[in-house]
């Protein structure tokens, strides 16, 4: 088996993380992590954990959940992984055939890859197509949010507000038309007077609902989505709502945008969508945009992408197990996890001083810290802390300690 120490070693010799810094990587004691059960995590010495980042943001009910292991088994009966280029599959249409019943999006068609930022940069590119397709000139520019972060592909990177260390890769991004984050109350208000300012130029708005997650959980309310949607419909914007990180229950409903009454041009999925199994990810294009696309074969009007393991079979027998799994009762818990948690959060952490703010929304939550100087890293402390602990959380870059997740990678 080896010591924990060893495991590291042996890992830092071959594996470089992402978002870390590898030469420092063994200093941070790091967990290797071997198996798990339920919500712990357990490492190559035994010792457990509880996953309170949900791997990420991947998780939804847990490890090693029986019917998840089940569907993933009986798929390789059948088949692993067959190109969905020009071709179908049986589990793929089945899967998009129950997400397009519960997406809140109008007559939905659903575009495969393999992680958020994947989806991310499919949804830009559709909707700058989208306006290509329709003999429509300059709709080419993107309205975003300030603190937003949407994966780490260049387009994605793009509309996302910089930060985390990417500041090197500003010579590659694009400029976007920027409204502030949500750390300002009048940010939806902005976004939609924005919308009308330059709506001649714009091809798409680009957002998360509810949560900016790697922002700190910044939250903003359900009903000011409204000013927003309103906009875009009147000046004939595309809505893309980014739900990598918000969809599959983590909020209380199965999608964030259902709460702030969106039904989007755009919706891009992923993260919890197999239940942190297997590495999926979906855009879902509207009926007005997908028809957009329709003309003869091998035409400019075709979408000319696609990736090779989108639409694996695999993840999508589990994905559409995992679907199946997330029933009302499911979602009910989450709100009642959710008002449990808020309450002990205002009793035991608020209240203290080091802690400068809390913010919760369903089950995703963050603990804004207020450390007197700059440098003292004290969400890495006290994230460490509570790893020694039993409990795994991360850091975020705003000095929070996020649970369940924290500054996500996609």
């Amino acid at each position: 088996m080896g010591s924990a120490d060893e495991w590291v070693r042996r890992d830092a010799a071959v594996v470089w993380h992402g978002f870390t810094q590898m030469a420092c990587y063994a200093d941070n004691t790091p967990l290797v992590i071997e198996r798990a059960e339920g919500h712990e995590l357990i490492d190559v010495e035994g010792r457990r954990y509880l996953d309170a980042i949900s791997s990420l943001w991947v998780t939804t009910l847990g490890h090693r959940v029986p019917e998840l292991d089940q569907a993933v088994r009986d798929q390789l009966d059948r088949v692993a992984h067959t190109t969905m280029l020009g071709h179908g599959n049986r589990v793929v249409v089945e899967l998009a055939e129950a997400l397009a019943g519960v997406v809140p999006v109008d007559g939905p068609h659903l575009l495969f890859a393999s992680d958020g930022a994947a989806a991310v940069e499919q949804a830009l590119k559709i909707a700058f197509q989208y306006w290509a397709n329709r003999g429509v000139e300059g709709r080419t520019a993107y309205l975003a949010l300030g603190h937003a972060y949407h994966g780490d592909t260049i387009g994605s990177l793009s509309v996302g507000a910089g930060g985390f260390g990417t500041d090197l890769f500003d010579p590659l991004r694009f400029p976007v038309v920027r409204a502030p984050g949500y750390d300002d109350p009048r940010a939806l208000e902005v976004a939609a007077g924005l919308v009308g300012d330059h709506a001649d130029r714009l091809a798409a708005v680009v957002l998360e609902p509810l949560v900016q997650g790697a922002a700190g959980m910044l939250l903003a309310p359900p009903d000011g989505y409204a000013t927003l949607a309103e906009a875009c419909r009147r000046h004939d914007v595309l809505l893309v709502c980014d739900e990598v990180a918000t969809g599959f229950g983590r909020t209380g409903t199965l999608f964030a945008s259902e709460q702030c009454g969106l039904r989007p041009d755009l919706l891009c999925l992923g993260k919890g969508i197999t239940g942190g199994y297997l590495p999926l990810s979906a855009t879902v294009a509207s009926q007005r945009v997908f028809e957009a696309f329709l003309g003869p074969d091998l035409s400019e009007r075709t979408f000319y992408h696609g990736h090779s393991y989108g639409g694996n079979a695999l993840a999508a027998a589990v994905a559409l197990r995992h679907l199946g799994l997330l029933t009302p009762d499911v979602l009910a818990g989450v709100r009642a996890r959710s008002r449990e948690l808020h309450e002990l959060l205002d009793e035991r952490v608020a209240p203290l001083p080091a802690v400068a703010d809390v913010r919760l929304r369903g089950l995703m939550g963050g603990v804004e810290l207020d450390p007197p100087r700059d440098g003292l890293r004290w969400g890495r402390r006290v994230c460490a802390a509570a790893v020694r602990r039993g409990v795994l959380l991360r850091p975020s870059a705003t000095s929070s300690c996020s649970s369940p997740a924290h500054r996500h990678v996609r």
